[in-house]
């Protein structure tokens, strides 16, 4: 079997078997994926990663598959992360985005891969992270990610991403969804897709009166933007809009905050993740014991017990 290294080598020269092994292997979050973020994490920084999310139905699919064919014509190399509902039964996606995206499966210059939700509420697992962060070290230079668009996606998609979309629709109450707490702040484009429908002007236009309630002098004001992907229009200027916001990512100090939070964000997914599994297993070997019986019979309550393992944890 290839090391690490080798099919990191090999991912850099367009192996896609070697790329989907690491990911399948970092899915797994155990002692194997570990260490291969280790030896991934020095080849990451060059990518530039962008969230897309938004209500299901609003058409997220069927626009990246529109952008991907933008950024392949101006020779970006592309990798996909098309998140779905994990099946109860597998942990498995359920949904299959790459047969929504099969123009472009046998592209060589674009890699997808469907990922499970895995229990996530957001959508976002820190398997998501980290298999953005294969791609970037395999050589890709735009990684998207495509969210399941349920509970707090559209927040969670920032500990990730360098550009946040939201995709929005007319018809579906998007003029309210904009308004939920936190969703307004995280976008840094708004794009109200399926515009060949009534109502998608007045959805544009509630967003930008909000955005303009907003506005902070010097900051990044995100465009809202109009697209159709059944007519294939307003996708040029949604591309150019995300790379518009790259840019301002590289060219000022906002950039380099971002990548901050966004790093001290990836040391607390991983702090929480280790701790997490220490917990669980500690519980795991009281449970055995039998401790679960004390408490039905009162011998012990929750609190006591939980103070128990967390001091033999840290002792």
């Amino acid at each position: 079997m290839a090391s690490i290294s080798e099919m990191l080598e090999s991912g850099a020269k367009g192996d896609r078997r070697a790329v989907a092994r690491l990911i399948s292997a970092v899915e797994l979050q155990n002692e194997d994926s570990v260490e291969v973020m280790k030896q991934v994490y020095p080849k990451t920084g060059k990518a530039h990663i962008i969230g897309i999310t938004g209500s299901p139905g609003a058409g997220k699919s069927s626009l990246v598959d529109k952008l991907i064919t933008q950024f392949t014509n101006a020779g970006k190399s592309i990798g996909i992360i098309a998140i779905d509902p994990s099946s109860p039964f597998s942990g498995g996606a359920i949904l299959g985005d790459r047969l929504r995206m099969q123009d472009h499966a046998l592209d060589a210059d674009v890699f997808i891969r469907s990922m499970g939700s895995r229990g996530y509420l957001g959508g976002v697992s820190q398997a998501t992270y980290e298999a953005a962060q294969i791609m970037d070290a395999c050589g890709k230079d735009i990684v998207i990610i495509e969210t399941v668009g349920v509970g707090q996606s559209e927040v969670d998609i920032i500990r990730i991403a360098d550009t946040v979309c939201l995709v929005l629709v007319p018809g579906m109450g998007d003029d309210v969804q904009i308004m939920k707490a936190g969703i307004m702040e995280i976008a840094d484009l708004f794009i109200v897709n399926k515009s060949d429908r009534d109502g998608a002007p007045k959805v544009a236009k509630d967003v930008q009166m909000m955005l303009e309630m907003m506005e902070k002098k010097g900051a990044w004001m995100p465009p809202v933007l109009l697209t159709s992907t059944v007519k294939d229009e307003g996708i040029e200027e949604a591309g150019k809009a995300v790379m518009d916001h790259w840019k301002y990512l590289n060219e000022t100090s906002a950039g380099h905050d971002r990548r901050a939070k966004r790093m001290a964000s990836a040391v607390e997914r991983v702090i929480q993740q280790r701790l997490a599994g220490v917990v669980e297993r500690a519980w795991t070997k009281k449970r055995e014991a039998g401790v679960v019986e004390n408490l039905i019979d009162r011998k012990i309550d929750p609190y006591t017990l939980t103070e128990q393992i967390m001091s033999e944890i840290f002792k």
